[in-house]
């Protein structure tokens, strides 16, 4: 695996190392040690997949709150997605700003999320799937969030959605001080 750091510090790209034959390929796409290695999570209990059936559906941008804050490991294994992530650490240099980057079934990449970020997305076509490791397992009660369109933060989606759900819609801008529940 390559792993390259996004401009928000603790967050990266992950991209395959894959070895290829006559058959086709094979590569780790995760790994305990080397994610300890570069200081990320190493141990991931849950994993969960989002399908959405539409293009232009549009995800987030969400968070578990303390003490369930969590890490990600996203990737999309179906179709194909605009992946968006906002620092809200506290103290942090880059808190407010974010970073995109297309995942897709054809680039077989995904974007590690470190704790003390939100996380969204925009489907770029029908029938796209996200398959996520987390480090901890799911805590109901302790999912927030922030408005995908809040103005401070400024995130340029490539498309206006087309399905989006009331509650994220909803969400809080970063400036109200509120981070929403999400269902």
């Amino acid at each position: 695996m390559k792993f390259t750091e996004t401009p928000l510090r603790g967050a990266f790209l992950v991209d395959l190392e894959p070895v290829q034959d006559d058959r086709g390929f094979f590569a780790r796409s995760y790994c305990a040690a080397e994610f300890a290695a570069h200081g990320l999570a190493e141990h991931m209990p849950q994993a969960n997949v989002s399908f959405n059936a539409r293009r232009g559906t549009l995800r987030g941008l969400h968070f578990q709150a303390a003490p369930h804050a969590e890490d990600k490991l996203v990737r999309c294994t179906a179709g194909a997605v605009y992946d968006v992530i906002v620092d809200l650490r506290p103290g942090s240099a880059t808190r407010g700003g974010w970073f995109g980057v297309e995942l897709s079934a054809l680039n077989r990449r995904a974007l590690y999320v470190p704790k003390g970020f939100a996380h969204g997305f925009i489907t770029l076509v029908d029938s796209s799937e996200l398959l996520y490791l987390m480090s901890v397992p799911h805590a109901p009660g302790f999912g927030r969030g922030v408005r995908w369109n809040d103005p401070t933060i400024g995130v340029r989606w490539p498309l206006e959605p087309v399905v989006i759900s009331a509650n994220d819609a909803g969400l809080p801008l970063l400036d109200s001080g509120a981070t929403g529940d999400r269902a």
